[in-house]
């Protein structure tokens, strides 16, 4: 009952999503689960996708822009309180990870270095894409 339940919600969903999508940015398209972001590119055509890859790129640089004009706006004690505090971030973020892995069993290591494998050759093949595309 629950996968015909799950099917049902994701066909409606794909079904909506031609119709909502046309103009969605990054964001809403992130707030998607994986699955309606694969049944909504699916759904796409090949213009479209590239359309909606353009759209983003302009997006991105916007953001990056932006970025850099509130950073250069900063003086240089509010910079340097900023780096401060992001390798504080970066410290405990590492210090999480490595409990994490301390804690893990041989067969939970070996697992997630698969994992790791698996996605590091899906970012390669996905950037291999890319750049065939351009």
């Amino acid at each position: 009952m629950k996968v015909m339940t799950g099917l049902c919600a994701l066909t409606a969903a794909v079904m909506l999503l031609p119709a909502v999508a046309s103009g969605q940015s990054m964001s809403d398209i992130k707030a998607l689960t994986s699955e309606e972001r694969r049944a909504y590119f699916e759904s796409l055509s090949d213009e479209e996708r590239q359309a909606m890859r353009e759209k983003w790129r302009a997006e991105r640089k916007a953001h990056r822009e932006q970025r850099r004009a509130e950073w250069e706006a900063l003086s240089e004690e509010e910079r340097e309180a900023k780096r401060a505090a992001k390798r504080e971030r970066k410290a405990a973020r590492r210090a999480e990870r490595r409990e994490k892995w301390e804690s893990m069993s041989d067969e939970e290591k070996a697992a997630a270095r698969q994992h790791f494998r698996e996605r590091r050759m899906h970012r390669r093949d996905h950037r291999q894409h890319d750049e065939d595309e351009s």
